[in-house]
């Protein structure tokens, strides 16, 4: 339970209440009250935030307990009550519930309904107090609270209390003291109301000694029990019940946002091709909040791993709720070609980093009464952000591939110049056994078949290798024969002037010096 008072201002009473601005011109102006916003700071006031969420049609009830007890009448109290309840009853909108009760001996309903008829409501309080009323609060809390646990109750409720004396009830009151069990019990059913509702108490004691109006405070947990210095200063304290059920409106829509902000998504269409440095893409914020409008201050982009710079960004963005604003922004940078600087396409993905600090502009004007939870941070939908390029130098893969190639090449004319020289000379065959003359066999190319005439027989094939020597380099025949109506192959090496039997057949290598090159250059 809250005490306020002229030095102590309520937070209720610290915010301008633009549904009971009749009451508060009507009425003393209350030290703290909130100001206007400075001009250029762009902060709405509170009166065009409520307007904006549409409190108007959201529905409250409120439960207004009078005092019509024989003290009342003394100092023009009642009077004063009537007068101000009227500006304050104009502040409700017709979706509004309105219960007011008289109570002395005991309550009185004198209208339930819709609020928005401002004189009917207050047409039905009776003209003066009960002289010989006595204060029976602990009935009168009893049937605020029938009346909130209605099946179709408003999900923000207030009660507000306006009494100058303490509980004394009649004989034979279910509440005879101002505690025990039968309090106990109201306390239990506001808790079970507050379960369900948004309950908040405001209790306006009328005189110094109007101690029963902290009894609401013993049966509603969030109770502001308002001290005004004297009766005049009434309609601006009451004007803060009003308004102290319009934050807890705002709070409640506003609850629905929790935990919600900003989202970011690329959008690059595929690949962004960076080739030539530099490649255009789309950046998308969206707001997932239904109420709340939403500021990104210090937006900042960049991509890592390859680094980019992206460019074109606003500083500070807007976004209402649920909406989204698309930016097109550069990109800046190049992918490396690595150790083989060869041409080619490559393809990478970079990961898409976001700063910026989200906030909203109605924090100002709310604090204090309507909690915001807002991620400060943006949340990315998608961090990796598809990069291509084309890469490498255009003439290396040409120029390796010949380079290759001619290496090949003259490895090849190597090994061809080592195992295949060119033949030169004679090769003489004849039987191993015996006198036979030879079959002479002229050596040319670099391999030759050999199927010799009787008295050889068989097949074969012979071909160089050269062979390095102390003389120069040599060809020595590397001879394959196969003897005739035989399966087996056999292999020897034949060097010049040398003689080798293979297979039965002696074969006689005569050398003849290779012929000089047209040029005249040695071989």
């Amino acid at each position: 339970m809250k005490h306020i008072s002229p030095s102590r201002p309520l937070r209720f009473g610290r915010r301008c209440a633009a549904v009971l601005a009749v009451a508060l011109l009507a009425a003393t102006p209350v030290a703290g009250a909130h100001a206007a916003p400075e001009a250029g700071t762009g902060a709405p006031s509170r009166a065009e935030i409520y307007q904006e969420l549409g409190l108007d049609q959201e529905p409250a009830d409120y439960v207004i307990l009078v005092d019509t007890s024989g003290s009342m009448a003394q100092g023009g109290r009642y009077s004063t009550v009537r007068s101000t309840l009227r500006p304050f009853l104009d502040g409700l909108t017709s979706r509004d519930h309105v219960a007011l009760f008289t109570f002395d001996s005991r309550p009185e309903a004198r209208y339930i309904g819709a609020a928005g008829d401002t004189r009917k409501i207050v047409s039905a309080l009776p003209s003066k107090p009960n002289a010989s009323g006595e204060t029976d609060i602990g009935a009168a809390l009893n049937a605020a609270l029938n009346e909130l646990g209605r099946d179709d109750a408003s999900s923000v409720a207030s009660v507000v209390l306006l009494t100058d004396g303490r509980h004394h009830p009649p004989r034979g009151s279910r509440y005879p003291t101002a505690g025990g069990a039968p309090w106990d019990a109201l306390r239990k059913r506001a808790e079970g109301i507050a379960q369900r509702t948004d309950l908040a108490g405001y209790a306006l004691p009328l005189g110094s000694g109007a101690t029963g109006a902290q009894l609401l405070g013993d049966v509603v947990q969030n109770t502001s029990v308002l001290q005004p210095r004297g009766i005049q200063g009434l309609g601006s304290y009451l004007a803060r019940a009003g308004d102290g059920a319009r934050a807890r409106k705002a709070g409640l829509l506003l609850a629905q946002d929790a935990g919600k902000g900003v989202s970011a998504t690329w959008q690059g269409g595929g690949a962004a091709d960076v080739t030539d440095g530099r490649a255009t893409a789309r950046l998308t914020l969206r707001s997932t909040t239904r109420h709340l409008p939403l500021t990104v201050d210090g937006l900042r982009a960049s991509l890592v791993d390859p680094s980019l710079d992206v460019l074109g960004l606003p500083g500070e963005v807007t976004l209402q709720p649920g909406a989204s604003r698309t930016f097109e922004v550069g990109l800046r940078g190049r992918l490396t070609a690595g150790g083989l600087p060869y041409r080619r396409t490559e393809h990478r993905e970079a990961t898409l980093h976001l700063a910026g600090r989200v906030g909203s502009s109605w924090e100002r004007p709310l604090a204090g009464d309507v909690k915001l939870d807002i991620p400060r941070a943006i949340r990315v939908g998608q961090q990796a952000v598809p990069l291509r390029a084309t890469l490498g130098s255009v003439v290396l893969l040409p120029a390796l591939v010949t380079t290759l190639v001619l290496l090949g090449l003259g490895a090849w004319l190597w090994w061809r110049r080592i195992n295949r020289p060119p033949l030169h000379g004679e090769l003489l065959l004849a039987p191993a056994i015996g006198e036979h003359d030879p079959v002479r066999v002229r050596l040319d190319g670099r391999r030759m078949a050999l199927q010799p005439s009787p008295p050889v027989s068989g097949r074969g094939r012979v071909q160089g290798r050269l062979r390095s020597t102390g003389r120069g380099p040599q060809t020595d025949l590397r001879i394959r024969y196969t003897p005739g109506g035989s399966a087996g192959e056999s292999r020897a090496t034949c060097r010049p002037g040398g003689r080798v039997v293979v297979g039965g057949v002696s074969f006689t290598y005569v050398a003849e010096p290779a012929p000089a090159p047209a040029d005249g250059l040695p071989r």
